[in-house]
């Protein structure tokens, strides 16, 4: 164990407060939060806080097209993403939102202590302007063709080409439109503020250079790219937006607010002092003050590196505060070897996953495939299942289950006084150390094989000595108490390496082998001559069937919602058809004669229609927008031709045609008075 107990605070990249997490966003929770708890079970003062990152022009834009306020929106999105975070086992001390006066005064001490020193100028820039919206665009809000002229894709973003990965500038793209209003943007002249990021160029270098415990502060990968943007020079940092914007003021400039950049890292620091207002133990210039002692790490994915490698550190140095000991980046999620996809059902949310499977069964698999690079991880669906069940079920769980009802049955729970081979349990021990430096180096995948090399040992154990058939010999009871006694205890050292990823079983073998906390420290004493509990399941095998649902649910939730952006209704961009083309679509006028929830749906609604005399059944993601009861009785108008197709809930028998982003912004198509139902639509 560590001769001395470290003061600790770790962050992870705030998720976006204008949508659900999902599971690519787990991996960064998850494998913070599992380094968070080996610090804190090796005795480490570790503190872990968050915030949403609540602020920017998506946010204001998508609150508006819900006819509510930005602060509706992100109190609403505040409460699902605590909820998600709660049940996947994330141990935050505090999770607050950059929505908050702690941030805004932060926000206003940096800018104003930059401004002093100098480190901020003035510059007028040319943007895109939409001139219905009445707006200045960020770039992803633009669309159009891509100016590669070897590729030209179609409805590509204002920055660069999801197909030929071209990089540019927005006023490049052809034919750009904005996906606000779906009008061609003009351009407009407007001041910004910047901060002049080549006056902290060599400080910078020197930061990423740094060492803290023989370790780097950056990964390799991260400084090598580094480098190449030292090489082409630092630019200056356009720090500032123009009205309208959800954000804070810029305190000395009216009509101009904080780029979400500058003010989404600093909820680091606002949702600490957030915690230290309520714990009085804590002081936040302990933490964050220019002579803080305290280590201080941010884990974040490999896209987000510049803000924080660059950026941050800059306006930490510039208002004479503590940077970074280190920033930790890590790859994306990919599904079954390919980018997750909605239409193959491998976009999947949190609280999706949550409805079908046990979230340790997650946290151990993203363990599993974790380590201190930058490299992708993969989601392999039947690597999945076969990896827990083996793992978890089949080696781990299986050495509990294999002792406990002898020692309940035979021994009232007691087990023995000594353990029957003190040498092995030594070497359980031992190991300790090395997985504890492969925790804390972040090798989380080399930690785990190395733990169930360790379980494949525990059941060599057990399955060289056979309690089960010294059990039927009365005279050798003392033999299978103290074999099973021996197994217990290397479980529950087992269990301690695990706890941190698994926490919620660590609870429950607390519980059963009632021995107090797990902590690294308990290793060292084994637990003998005391009385277990009954010991009760810990871990169900992951069925197949469970994981399929899982998948064909989520490709219902993103069939029932429209991914396209709020102005593609506006937007002339599909390809001509022709008149025979169209006549293809069998539209008629339908009468919904019901309409219900359907059970295990978030957005669906089962509704049986009239449609001429033939009654059938459509699934419709309308649950947001309307009662059911005020659609009874509606005339619509439904795909009559559609071909049936089979879910989970039944098998949807058409569709109805309806307007907007989705969400509550859906609006059904309605028919005048003295239609009839049948009646075809021409």
């Amino acid at each position: 164990m560590p001769a001395t107990a470290r003061t600790i605070l770790v962050t992870s990249a705030l998720p976006y407060a204008n949508g659900p997490i999902h599971i690519g966003h787990l991996v960064e929770y998850i494998q913070t939060d599992i380094w968070v708890r080996f610090q804190r079970a090796r005795g480490h003062r570790c503190y872990y806080v968050c915030a949403d990152d609540a602020h920017g022009t998506p946010i204001m834009l998508r609150a508006e097209n819900e006819g509510i306020s930005p602060e509706q929106l992100i109190e609403r999105i505040g409460v699902e993403h605590r909820a998600d975070f709660a049940d996947f086992a994330i141990a935050f001390d505090n999770y607050y939102t950059t929505h908050s006066e702690e941030n805004r005064a932060y926000a206003t001490l940096i800018y104003e202590r930059q401004r002093v020193a100098g480190h901020i100028r003035r510059g007028t820039i040319s943007q895109a302007f939409d001139p219905v919206k009445q707006m200045f665009l960020p770039d992803r809000f633009i669309r159009g063709r891509c100016p590669n002229p070897r590729c030209g894709a179609e409805d590509q973003y204002g920055d660069s080409c999801e197909v030929c990965g071209t990089t540019y500038a927005p006023s490049d793209l052809i034919d750009p439109v904005s996906v606000v209003s779906g009008e061609a943007p003009v351009w407009r002249d407007s001041e910004h503020y910047f901060i002049k990021l080549g006056d902290f160029e060599e400080i910078l270098r020197a930061w990423v250079q740094g060492r803290h415990g023989g370790r780097p502060r950056v990964q390799p990968a991260i400084a090598h790219k580094l480098d190449e943007w030292f090489a082409v020079g630092l630019k200056d940092w356009d720090i500032s937006r123009d009205a309208p914007y959800f954000g804070f003021e810029i305190p000395d400039a009216p009509g101009k607010y904080f780029y979400v950049w500058l003010d989404a890292p600093i909820g680091y620091m606002a949702s600490f002092k957030n915690l230290c207002d309520h714990r009085p133990d804590l002081e936040f210039d302990d933490f964050w003050g220019p002579g803080s002692n305290a280590e201080l790490y941010h884990f974040i994915g490999k896209d987000i590196a510049y803000f924080h490698t660059l950026f941050w550190p800059a306006q930490l140095y510039g208002a004479g505060l503590r940077t970074p000991t280190a920033v930790y980046c890590h790859g994306f999620l990919t599904v079954n070897g390919h980018k997750m996809s909605k239409s193959r059902g491998t976009f999947i949310k949190a609280r999706t996953y949550l409805e079908h499977l046990d979230a340790e069964y997650l946290r151990y698999y993203f363990a599993c495939k974790l380590n201190a690079g930058i490299d992708d991880l993969d989601l392999n669906f039947d690597d999945f299942v076969q990896r827990v069940n083996a793992d978890l079920v089949g080696k781990f769980v299986n050495i509990a289950s294999r002792c406990a009802g002898f020692i309940s049955r035979g021994f009232d729970g007691m087990l023995s006084t000594s353990l029957t081979d003190p040498g092995l349990y030594a070497r359980f021990v031992e190991r300790g150390e090395t997985l504890a430096a492969d925790y804390e180096a972040r090798e989380l995948g080399k930690a785990i094989r190395e733990i169930m090399a360790l379980a494949d040992l525990a059941n060599q154990y057990i399955d060289e000595h056979k309690p089960w058939l010294l059990a039927k010999d009365p005279a050798r009871a003392d033999e299978v108490q103290g074999v099973c006694t021996m197994g217990l205890n290397l479980f529950r050292v087992l269990m301690i390496y695990l706890a941190p990823v698994l926490p919620v079983m660590a609870r429950k073998v607390e519980a059963f082998l009632g021995c107090g906390e797990l902590t690294w420290a308990q290793a060292a004493r084994p637990l003998i001559a005391t009385r277990i509990n009954r010991f009760e399941p810990l871990l169900r095998r992951v069925e197949v069937a469970r994981v399929e649902a899982m998948v064909n649910a989520s490709r219902e939730q993103a069939a029932a919602t429209p991914s396209v952006p709020p102005a593609a209704e506006a937007r002339d961009s599909a390809a001509p058809i022709s008149i025979e083309d169209f006549s293809r679509v069998e539209l008629r006028v339908a009468r919904i004669e019901s309409a219900a929830p359907v059970e295990g749906a978030d957005k669906l609604l089962c509704l049986v229609v009239d449609v001429g005399g033939e009654r059938r059944q459509v699934f419709a993601g309308l649950k947001a927008a309307y009662a059911p009861d005020d659609l009874v009785g509606r005339l619509t108008v439904v795909v009559a031709n559609l071909a049936p197709r089979k879910m989970r809930f039944g098998v949807s028998e058409g569709m109805v045609l309806a307007a907007g982003p989705g969400g509550a912004e859906i609006f059904l198509l309605g028919v005048d008075s003295g239609a009839q139902p049948g009646m075809r639509v021409r």
